[in-house]
């Protein structure tokens, strides 16, 4: 399918075969004992997990659902965040982008009409997603970076290219895939990679985000490693059109 087949898509104004909502979950900042942002996720509304909603994405209407999510994630956070600064965090398929300029209009005029500052936005791409035109893509995160918008490559150490991405995006920051992260306080190894990729990370002006968390030896490890800022089970788990409750014994202790 061409680029200009996707602008089709979204100008057509046909309705996606499916519907879908998001949930939120948190990402914590314990340097401040509060919440960072929420990452909004895709779900069913029938109480479907992500796949069940993903396995319907296909080259027919790739474009409009990459727009609805964008949508609905922010018209969703506009009447549930709290006033302040906290972000929103929303996933992006890289091969759903024809334009940068064109595909973000969709996403400004939402913010502007629910009344959500743009600058709170962060856009997640994850390298598990092998991209066709890598090019096209460095193209998008510039972009929006230039529109004050947030990037974050996700799932950082997981995929095709995570060291050869982060030299050539340069995204606001990344987030630490959990297989390296799971098990990291008995692990040399799994230690000293992810000390190696903060080092890298705070030299290029980067921040980390560790997600994943489930236990209090992971977060304890990390947070000796310097990390502040985490998202994981540990601390709550996502809720669907709403903001979840949080472990707030679990983050006092951490904080």
């Amino acid at each position: 399918m061409t680029r200009q087949s996707g602008c089709g898509q979204c100008r057509s104004g046909e309705p996606l075969p499916f519907a879908f909502t998001m949930a939120f979950h948190p990402i914590v900042d314990l340097a401040t004992g509060g919440v960072w942002g929420y990452e909004a996720l895709v779900r069913g509304t029938e109480g479907q997990g992500a796949g069940f909603i993903l396995g319907q994405v296909n080259d027919d209407n790739r474009y409009r659902f990459d727009q609805a999510c964008r949508t609905k994630a922010i018209e969703l956070a506009g009447g549930l965040f709290p006033a302040g600064d906290v972000r929103l965090s929303i996933n992006f398929l890289p091969n759903a982008v024809y334009e940068p300029a064109a595909c973000i209009r969709a996403t400004l005029e939402a913010a502007r009409r629910i009344g959500f500052s743009h600058q709170r936005i962060m856009f997640e791409f994850t390298e598990n997603e092998r991209m066709t035109d890598v090019a096209h893509v460095q193209r998008i995160i510039t972009d929006y970076r230039q529109r004050g918008f947030l990037t974050a490559l996700d799932d950082f150490g997981a995929g095709y290219a995570g060291l050869g991405l982060l030299a050539r995006f340069q995204p606001d920051l990344i987030k630490l895939d959990m297989e390296l992260i799971r098990g990291i306080a008995d692990s040399p190894a799994r230690r000293a990679i992810v000390s190696g990729v903060i080092g890298i990370a705070r030299a290029l002006g980067i921040a980390v985000i560790a997600e994943g968390i489930e236990t209090a030896d992971e977060l304890a490890a990390l947070r000796e490693a310097g990390i502040t800022l985490f998202q994981g089970y540990l601390f709550a788990r996502p809720a669907v059109a709403a903001l979840p409750e949080l472990n707030l014994p679990e983050m006092r202790r951490a904080a």
